[in-house]
């Protein structure tokens, strides 16, 4: 159990890891919805979601550790070149906290694949701290003493058809 408890810190430090290039981008950067193909800052719009709705991504981001921070969620081509990629995000959707379940709605521009990455700054600070921090990818892929660093896009990756697909990730922390 110890040693599970091990893998399971070093797999959330690894994604914190990765997800340091989830970074916030300054308010230059933000855009409008729509208007750029990167980098759209978008509210949670459940509508989108709906049945009827789409193409978009339903999340349900599961095992949020404290109603403390923001938990920001971010969608990325399904593509090697992109993903997680500073500055390769399609939409953004950035919420308070809640402890245990959140849902999220993310549009995609076209029926196509994509991959998800959530952190929850615990803090709120705007930084990656590994010790405190939460992280969460698309597919929920293991990560072990193994293969330390971002999970490539095969183990991310899905596809998203014209509808709405809906998709269920588990949070990570290190401590």
């Amino acid at each position: 159990m110890a040693n599970f408890r091990k893998l399971t810190a070093l797999g959330g430090a690894a994604t914190l890891a990765a997800l340091g290039a989830v970074t916030p981008a300054g308010p230059a950067l933000a855009q409008a919805s729509g208007t750029s193909d990167y980098r759209n800052i978008i509210g949670n719009n459940m509508r989108s979601c709906a049945p009827g709705g789409g193409p978009a991504i339903r999340i349900t981001v599961n095992g949020i550790k404290a109603a403390s921070g923001k938990v920001r969620a971010q969608v990325y081509n399904g593509t090697s070149t992109d993903w997680l990629a500073s500055g390769k995000w399609l939409n953004r959707v950035e919420l308070p906290a809640r402890r245990g379940r959140m849902t999220i709605c993310l549009p995609v521009p076209k029926s196509g694949n994509y991959a998800v990455a959530v952190r929850h700054d615990l803090n709120g600070n705007g930084k990656t701290d590994i010790r405190t921090d939460g992280g969460a990818m698309s597919n929920d892929p293991s990560i072990s003493i193994f293969n330390l660093g971002k999970p490539s896009i095969d183990r991310t990756r899905f596809s998203v058809g014209n509808g709405v697909k809906s998709i269920a990730i588990t949070m990570k922390y290190f401590g």
